[in-house]
């Protein structure tokens, strides 16, 4: 498919994508806010990626895990204790960059457990928790390549892959027609998909944040047969994701992630999922904490403004 042809679905799919999404939040408005909601059904549904890992993936149970996930299994127990319920079950619903915001909007989920960045436009559908995470955009491709991961220049009338409906796909894609390159944006489910089409040979690149890419090739079968690029293409802060213009329940939330970022478990959560081995292999990252997240973290903000974090 021609990169013209790809652009054009994109901003079809996209269009349509906010369509259905301002309608399901207008209907969800009209109704009882999230906090009744959950109360009514004793049970709160976290939206959870499969495969991004440290983030939110599944154990050798299938059971979802991860840094973001722990993050909203805390803010559960303090939507539990706001509430004044005995007990709140938590369900699961796997999901993906295509469908996180409309599943939040329509209310099959309560809150996405990912790595969503956190973007200005984004805030026009969603709301979000002060920021847990800033990564910063890199380019992936195997060694072998022929191509610099720090160049966009250097894919130059070749492929790159990218998830559909996320910010490293908008990220590529505007790089792409600004420089006028040629490069063909193909479209992938998730981190899993595009990094499968890159290994197979189907991309010379993907367009990923640094901590899913540093993951994901840690993870591969044959991880220095991969480079990952040290030149961040744009930042990305990733928050928990909330429901727009639902200020009850965004208070609880809030509230609850700040008090983990003071009292320190964020950044003990942060050690577990990024300086420790981590299940199912046992696997450490060795993923220093990066100085902008030292700063979100000490100075609280649900900004999505990247100039915030610099």
């Amino acid at each position: 498919m021609k990169a013209t042809t790809i652009k054009a679905l994109a901003k079809v799919f996209a269009k349509a994508s906010i369509a259905v999404v301002l309608l399901s939040s207008e209907a969800v408005a009209q109704g009882a806010g999230r906090l009744d909601k959950i109360r009514e059904n004793g049970s709160i549904t976290l939206g959870y990626p499969e495969t991004s890992v440290p983030f939110a993936y599944l154990d050798a149970n299938q059971k979802p895990i991860g840094y973001s996930v722990e993050i909203c299994e805390q803010v559960v127990q303090a939507v539990k204790t706001a509430l004044k319920l005995p007990k709140l079950e938590i369900r699961y619903a796997p999901i993906t960059s295509a469908t996180r915001i409309q599943l939040l909007a329509n209310g099959t989920i309560d809150l996405e457990c990912g790595n969503t960045t956190n973007n200005i436009e984004r805030h026009k559908l969603v709301a979000f928790a002060p920021t847990t995470f800033v990564a910063q955009v890199v380019l992936v491709a195997r060694r072998d390549g022929g191509v610099d991961v720090n160049d966009p220049n250097s894919f130059r009338g070749k492929a790159i892959a990218a998830q559909a409906g996320g910010q490293t796909f908008k990220v590529i894609t505007l790089i792409n027609a600004k420089n006028n390159l040629g490069i063909t944006v193909v479209p992938g489910k998730d981190t899993a998909e595009t990094f499968l089409m890159l290994s197979t040979g189907r991309v010379a690149g993907t367009a990923n944040d640094d901590g899913l890419a540093y993951a994901t090739v840690a993870t591969s079968r044959t991880p220095d047969d991969f480079v990952i690029g040290s030149k961040g293409l744009e930042t990305a802060p990733y928050g928990i994701v909330e429901p727009k213009d639902d200020p009850a329940f965004k208070k609880v939330v809030d509230e609850a992630v700040i008090d983990m970022m003071k009292s320190g478990q964020i950044a003990a959560l942060y050690d577990k999922y990024f300086n420790s081995p981590i299940p199912p292999h046992g696997l450490n990252l060795k993923f220093p904490m990066s100085a902008a997240l030292k700063r979100a973290l000490a100075n609280p903000t649900d900004s999505g403004d990247p100039a915030a974090y610099e």
